[in-house]
């Protein structure tokens, strides 16, 4: 495996798919490349996060 160069489908920048991470992907089973980059998926996770209020 050789590092992939992707494009992250939130914000439109190049991002790389390390070896590391395709390998990591692969132990856990994954089938599909990560479509955002780190940032984006930090700010999603963030979004939903917040959007989680606690019900009482």
């Amino acid at each position: 495996m050789a590092d992939k160069t992707l494009v992250c489908k939130d914000c439109g920048n190049e991002f790389v798919f390390t070896e590391g991470e395709q390998a990591f992907y692969k132990e856990k089973g994954f089938d599909n490349e990560p479509q955002r980059c780190a940032e984006c998926r930090k700010a999603r996770k963030q979004k939903n996060n917040n959007n989680r209020g606690f019900r009482r």
